[in-house]
């Protein structure tokens, strides 16, 4: 699943070469998206690179390649629950007692435990949840991608329950969002004027941000998975 400017971004560089045959520059795809700079662009090409989707033509300068168009994303049904308050222990994720009386939250989509990426907004798509794992304010759900808080058993393919909320404390995993363009899943820490955004993987480093870069959107309060 891709995330709505990843997905936009993919539709535009397809159009413009079925126009004409050449792929759009860094600066028309920040433009056509509306971005501010054109590093969410490079973050969004690399994005789709990985994922397999499009492709750089070697020796060619602006010269990309659609690979493939997103199929339709599949409903799936989480077997286990884990819940607990997230912090800097690993320890924090335990499974959680399953009840009868569950609730369907909306699935917004994918967040990166790794690279930023942007959180999608799909109101079309839903999980349910039991209800003793919500928080106290509205509550949605994300799908993990990336390996950055496998320490805290957060892993790629999971999904994640968040509690809309501005307001986390130190220790806390949250829904950041950087720079009003990226939403990233990481444990916060303050650090004076500064915020930083701690992976629980040894081979990632802490992002060290201005404070005013950074807006909590919400915390972690549940993980769903699914074993196949």
């Amino acid at each position: 699943m891709l995330t709505a400017k990843q997905h936009q971004l993919l539709v535009f560089i397809q159009e413009r070469l079925a126009e004409n045959g050449v792929s759009p520059s860094f600066d028309e795809m920040k433009d056509a998206l509306g971005l501010k700079s054109k590093s969410g662009v490079h973050r969004l090409v690399n994005a789709l690179e990985e994922r397999g989707f499009i492709r750089r033509m070697a020796n060619r300068a602006r010269a990309l390649e659609v690979i493939k168009m997103p199929e339709k994303p599949a409903t799936t049904t989480a077997s286990n629950v884990v819940a607990g308050n997230f912090g800097a222990s690993p320890k924090a994720a335990t499974p959680a007692p399953q009840e009868d009386h569950s609730i369907e939250i909306p699935l917004h989509g994918r967040i990166a435990a790794g690279t930023p990426i942007e959180a999608l907004e799909n109101r079309d798509s839903f999980v349910s949840v039991p209800h003793g794992m919500l928080g106290r304010g509205n509550c949605y759900a994300l799908e993990v991608s990336g390996d950055s808080m496998i320490e805290l058993g957060i892993l790629d393919g999971d999904t994640v329950v968040i509690e809309s909320t501005e307001v986390a404390r130190d220790g806390e995993v949250v829904v950041a969002l950087v720079d009003r363009e990226e939403a990233t899943l990481k444990t916060l820490r303050r650090n004076g004027r500064f915020i930083e955004l701690v992976p629980a993987n040894r081979d990632y480093k802490t992002q060290v941000l201005e404070a005013d870069r950074v807006k909590v959107q919400g915390r972690l309060v549940g993980l769903l998975r699914t074993y196949h």
